[in-house]
């Protein structure tokens, strides 16, 4: 990724404005959009890993009208894979941990209202998970994404860069949220993916 320039005023308010857009756009969507979407997601999923193991997943659960990848976990390919969902990390501010999670697992609500598991379930390594699937407002195919503001993705896969091991990092979103190469101003902490997964929702 090339070095970044801090963003200029007017770059912050086309991110500000940008992210505002989709996320409406995400939320008028209707039910029956969201349940189509969610279907096509499992062999868009499927294609993006092509060969990479998937035996440990770390992925998030739709909030914010976000895409819904639980219907993709049924795929043959997915059925045996432990998957982890993100929770805040206590020990260090601004950063996620990823502890293993099954539907039937308690959940609790963290301090944004978003559902993590409710006990310490066992966490694994950012290094020894094989695939994280990341949220997304927008992205480009050049591997560029931008999430909801926080910053908590990108602090904790910036810890990445320094492991000789790298798991495999998916953006994911409906096909609208993938822009153009340059529509997106790339801030210094962006941290890049290796792919993208889209799903149309008509």
């Amino acid at each position: 990724m090339p070095d970044q320039q801090p963003l200029s005023p007017s770059q912050r308010q086309q991110r500000q404005h940008l992210r505002r857009q989709l996320r409406q756009q995400r939320r008028q969507l209707t039910a029956g959009q969201r349940r189509r979407a969610a279907r096509r997601a499992a062999p868009a999923l499927i294609n993006a890993l092509q060969h990479r193991p998937a035996n440990h997943i770390a992925l998030y659960l739709a909030n914010d009208g976000e895409l819904d990848l639980i219907p993709a976990l049924s795929h043959l390919r997915l059925r045996r894979s432990s998957t982890y969902l993100p929770w805040l990390d206590p020990l260090r501010r601004g950063h996620l941990r990823f502890r293993l999670w099954q539907p039937h697992h308690p959940m609790q609500p963290n301090q944004y209202g978003i559902a993590e598991p409710a006990r310490a379930r066992r966490a694994r390594a950012l290094w020894a998970l094989d695939v994280i699937l990341l949220p997304a407002v927008a992205f480009d195919r050049a591997g560029y994404r931008m999430g909801m503001g926080g910053g908590y993705y990108d602090r904790t896969l910036a810890d990445l860069k320094r492991r000789p091991r790298q798991p495999m990092l998916l953006a994911v979103g409906y096909d609208f949220q993938c822009v153009e190469r340059g529509v997106l101003p790339l801030a210094p902490w962006d941290q890049p993916v290796d792919g993208i997964v889209t799903a149309g929702s008509e």
